[in-house]
Order: C-alpha cells, then structure tokens, then sequence
C-alpha cells in the first residue's frame, strides 16, 4: 500500500512536471547552453585573477592526500574527486604554499570528475600541464616526511573509505602534524582518514571532538547499499570513535573547525575549508569572488531559512551571480524524495537565474 502510494505520487509529480515545463524541454531550458559550457571547458590559469594577480609571498607546504583505490565492490569506479583537490589547491597556492599531492600507492591515482560539479577552476586545474604532470606522480605516502608540512589535507573521494582507514602511513603523518600542533584537514569522505588515528596518550584523536564529513542521509541516499558496499558509514563511525558529528543542510557547504582539525561535509565545503585551513596557519585568506556555485549554495540556504520571497529578491540583488545547475539539481533531488512543492520552488528560482543571463 505505501510502496502504491509512494509511486503515484511520483507519476502525479512527473505529469505535473510535464504539464508545465514540458516533457522533453523544461529541464534543458532551464540549463546554460552550450557556448557557456564550451568556455568553462576552456578556462586557462591566466583567465583567473584570483591566482594571477597579487601573489602571496611563500609560506610553506602543504601535503595534499588523495585515495589510491579505484574500485569498490566488483566492478564500480570511485577515486578521488577532482573537484575536492582542484579548489584547496588554489586557495592553498594562492595564499602562498606550496602543494604536494601524495597517495598510498604513489604515482597516478584514479579520479572521479562529475561534469554537473565543474566550474572555471576545475577545468583550469585539468588544463594546466603542469599541475596534471604533479597529479600524473603523486609522492608515495611512505616516503612523506611530516615535518616538512605546515597542514594535511585529506581529499574526498568514496575510495578513500577503503584504504585510508588502515593505512599506517595516514595515521602516522596525521598523528605527527596534529601533536605538532599543525592543521588536519579532511573533506567529504576524506575523514576516514581520522577513524583509527591514536595519539601518543593512547587517546583517539576524534576522541571528544566536533566534526563533520559526508552524512549518512547524503551517502544512503545515493547509494542504498552503502551499509554493504562500504567498511562502514562515516558518519556512524566518527561518532563512534567519540566525535560529535555535526551535519549540515543535505548537499549543501558545512564547514566544522575545533581547534587545529577542520572537517567539511561536501564537495560544496572545499572553498570555505580550504580558507579556513590558511586562516587557521595564521594568515588572512586572500580576497575571492564567490563562484556562481558558491551563490547558488548561499540562495539554497536562503530559501532553506526564510523562504521563496527572500530567495527571489537574492536573485535580484545579485544578477547574474547564480548558477542554475545546482539549483537545478536540488529540485530533482527534491522532487525525487516526494518534497513537490519545494521541487516546483526550486524550479522557478532557475528560471529566474536563466533569465538573467539570458
């Protein structure tokens, strides 16, 4: 009876969906079009003043870890994700470090690039050949020496859940920047880095602490058997090793910081993480305009806490600010979890986002 009523819901949705918007164009009018696509894909460094201009002086390195495992279960990909690196390591070269990238296996890990999530950075990242010959040769794990690092920064990717947890070498170098009094950082599921990590008195270094990382809503939701696929559930295991888990909005940026150790929720966390970690090293994160993401994230949240009104006068007071596809997105999700009338909200404001640019 449930599982009847659960689907006509979702015809009534979809019917209502077509009847308004159309069956096969409502979703693409409300998408950039091609020529903006065409140009993302082509962004080079030299198009970004926020790393071309006003260099900061150098200030040191920071160890950037990403996941050597390329499978999970039989047959589907994972690795990092591209996104996850690319952000940090702007916002860590732009104020002034200098970022190794390193994996347990060392060489050339496997990545996970969604192109709804690429923006402007993302494709300069892709674009630079040197960056992509650094990625090509990540540094051994083995072989990094802590003390040359001012922070570690754990980057997601769902691969990180399988060799991170155990790897010897995580928890050394975790061990000895954070009882250095250094900055531990980790994103979306780059807290499985931090699960088993023990500190010198024997203590967990979780043990007691305020995190974040990717949710259990946010992973079951995506993949319903994430309870089998997974060694565990990050959420259920932080809390278990004696962290207070903070989550925030369901795909949306939440940052967590308690003293040296700062966690994010999501690839929509990396800006903000990224500036804390350089904050948290004792400097003023250089000044960045937002991205079009990053807007859409802060309209998200608007409509979230005080409605449509407030998030349609954000659009207007911030023209062309917006970008569409998250917001896109978020109706989908919304209308996929039977939330209709935020779906239909969700929708109108991308269409308010299409029409300033157009």
């Amino acid at each position: 009876m449930i599982k009847k009523l659960v689907i006509t819901i979702a015809v009534i949705a979809a019917i209502g969906i077509a009847s308004l918007y159309g069956t096969k164009t409502w979703l693409k009018s409300l998408l950039p079009d091609k020529a903006h696509f065409t140009a993302l894909k082509n962004t080079q460094v030299n198009d970004l003043p926020y790393i071309t201009e006003n260099p900061a002086p150098y200030r040191g390195k920071i160890l950037a870890v990403v996941t050597s495992t390329d499978k999970m279960g039989q047959d589907k990909p994972t690795g990092y994700e591209h996104t996850e690196l690319a952000r940090a390591y702007w916002v860590f070269t732009a104020n002034g470090f200098k970022v190794d990238i390193a994996s347990p296996k060392g060489g050339k890990p496997p990545v996970v690039i969604d192109g709804e999530d690429m923006g402007a950075y993302d494709y300069a990242f892709l674009n630079d050949k040197t960056i992509q010959a650094q990625v090509a040769n990540t540094l051994l794990l083995s072989q990094v020496d802590p003390n040359d690092y001012q922070a570690v920064y754990f980057v997601g990717g769902k691969g990180t859940m399988f060799d991170f947890p155990d790897n010897s070498d995580v928890k050394r170098i975790t061990k000895a920047l954070y009882q250095n009094n250094k900055v531990v950082s980790a994103v979306c599921h780059g807290p499985a880095a931090l699960v088993n990590v023990t500190l010198d008195d024997g203590s967990h270094l979780l043990e007691g602490k305020t995190v974040s990382g990717f949710t259990n809503e946010e992973e079951l939701f995506l993949i319903p058997d994430a309870k089998t696929l997974f060694p565990f559930l990050l959420e259920d295991k932080l809390v278990a090793r004696g962290a207070t888990f903070q989550p925030g909005p369901q795909y949306l940026e939440q940052v967590v910081q308690d003293g040296k150790l700062i966690t994010g929720q999501n690839p929509w966390s990396v800006w903000t993480l990224a500036e804390r970690v350089v904050a948290e090293l004792g400097y003023t994160p250089k000044p960045r305009a937002l991205t079009g993401e990053e807007h859409s994230v802060r309209l998200l949240k608007i409509y979230q806490q005080n409605g449509l009104a407030s998030a349609k006068a954000d659009i207007a007071n911030n023209p062309k600010a917006h970008q569409q596809i998250l917001v896109v997105m978020h109706a989908i999700l919304a209308f996929m979890q039977l939330d209709i009338g935020k779906g239909f909200d969700l929708l109108s404001l991308a269409k308010a986002i299409k029409a300033q640019h157009a």
